[in-house]
């Protein structure tokens, strides 16, 4: 595995071109919910604009690019990890998990993987267990290859309608609004309603309030 810090426009060039899956996750700070990965494999010949940093962009466009992205990828997949198993394994190693799903569930092998950050899991696709597919981590690479931001925009558009939907079932937790980040208002509705099942009881906040009880 290679890790790529102050990545050159080279080397940028070498990894946005052929069929190399970028992988990237959103949700390891929230308190509730699942952390979400997405993997994607981008079509060189069916490019794409504006594609960046998820949390660079506006909520709009990311809506408007992650349709986008499903209509000229060559394929996508998402994995998760849910909070039971976040507590078993802890966070970094549940996303290292969910990854792993992300590529194995790709209608294509990729000839690699990029990740953003820096490290990686081992990579295999399908059922395969054996030989598995080259790594890369790539430190800020959500904002700097393609196949990475794409699937920072996919990751970060599942995990927000997850969000609204725990909203829509528990709406005294103003989840669509702070989509289950440790912010002040959610502390304040632990604090009055309690933890729910969908809450990741490792964490501390969460620990804290069921100890209360």
């Amino acid at each position: 595995m290679a890790v790529f810090k102050g990545i050159t426009p080279e080397q940028i060039e070498s990894l946005s071109s052929g069929l190399h899956a970028g992988v990237d996750e959103v949700g390891r700070g929230p308190l509730v919910g699942n952390v979400v990965t997405a993997a994607v494999i981008l079509d060189p010949n069916n490019p794409i604009t504006g594609l960046n940093d998820s949390k660079k962009l506006t909520e709009k466009k990311r809506e408007l690019l992650f349709a986008e992205i499903h209509e000229k990828a060559l394929c996508i997949n998402v994995g998760h990890a849910t909070p039971d198993e976040i507590d078993e394994l802890n966070i970094l190693h549940a996303t290292m998990l969910a990854m792993q799903r992300a590529v194995a569930g790709l209608d294509i092998k990729p000839l690699s993987v990029l990740v953003d950050g820096n490290r990686t899991p081992a990579f295999y696709h399908g059922e395969e267990t054996e030989d598995s597919i080259e790594a890369h981590a790539v430190v800020k690479g959500d904002g700097l290859i393609s196949a990475i931001s794409a699937a920072s925009i996919i990751a970060k558009v599942i995990r927000d309608r997850e969000m609204d939907l725990l909203d829509m079932e528990y709406p005294q937790y103003g989840f669509a609004k702070h989509k289950g980040y440790p912010t002040k208002a959610h502390f304040e509705a632990l604090e009055l309603h309690g933890v729910l099942p969908e809450h990741r009881k490792s964490f501390r906040p969460v620990k804290e309030r069921l100890a209360k009880r």
